[in-house]
């Protein structure tokens, strides 16, 4: 982009404010269909949940306030509706910035929209089919004769939809990794020099992210993340931004001196 295309700043505010509109009115769409179906989210989300439990022990949410229930379906429903309006999300905020790219950038807007939209939904029913399993298998093993699991539906939501949301947003590395390589900020070079310090990083991240103390719900997110970040040196790989000639030229004279 050229400096006499350049956007002032108050334009920039006016489309952000327009993109932002955009994406509330999604939420909100979003929220209203899933409140219909509130119930039957409410039932798969605690599907992992059920299957988990151990002989002899009734899966059984509780609620300890009167309008706790009101409230978990209401929250059900805007996480839900959230995730139903990612997409648009998605393409809002690649759009925001398509301004600032070269016009042989912009033609993978289209792709990095469809690919994180995929991605983010991948991540989740990652969460949901492979971590959710283990995690519930793991901390229901610790139920007894003398000890019973009840669980209120306010801890319940907050965990698993910290855990959806998590494994959502870390299965998007890749997305921006190419993105990022793309504009030849990054490479496979710095990334493969960088590798000790995104592992620690990485589990850095995962204590973030992951609800709770527990090394065990840490492990499950750090392993993924280190699968993505070995994944996503080999996008920038194949994808990332070639060398000129005259860079390539240079840094031959560069070290040859």
């Amino acid at each position: 982009m050229s400096n006499d295309d350049k956007m002032p700043f108050t334009q920039h505010l006016d489309e952000l404010r327009k993109r932002l509109i955009v994406c509330f009115a999604a939420v909100g769409v979003g929220f209203l269909v899933a409140f219909a179906f509130k119930e039957k989210i409410f039932e798969v989300l605690m599907r992992p949940w059920i299957q988990a439990m151990p002989a002899g022990h009734e899966a059984k949410l509780i609620y300890t306030a009167p309008h706790e229930a009101f409230f978990t379906y209401l929250k059900v429903s805007f996480i839900a509706g959230l995730g139903l309006a990612v997409p648009v999300i998605i393409f809002q905020f690649w759009r925001f910035i398509a301004p600032g790219l070269y016009e042989t950038e912009k033609k993978y807007l289209i792709p990095v929209v469809l690919f994180s939209s995929l991605f983010f939904l991948g991540g989740a029913l990652f969460g949901y089919f492979l971590v959710f399993p283990v995690g519930f298998q793991f901390f229901t093993s610790f139920a007894s004769e003398h000890i019973t699991p009840l669980i209120s539906t306010k801890e319940f939501l907050t965990f698993t939809f910290r855990v959806l949301l998590a494994f959502g947003f870390v299965f998007e590395l890749p997305i921006f990794a190419f993105f990022l390589a793309r504009l030849g900020l990054i490479s496979a070079d710095f990334l493969r020099r960088q590798r000790k310090f995104a592992i620690v990083l990485n589990f850095i991240i995962a204590a973030m992210l992951t609800p709770g103390p527990d090394v065990f719900s840490q492990l499950l997110m750090a392993g993924p993340l280190l699968i993505l970040y070995e994944v996503s040196i080999w996008i920038v790989h194949f994808f990332g931004k070639k060398p000129e000639p005259d860079d390539v030229s240079s840094e031959q004279l560069d070290s040859s001196s």
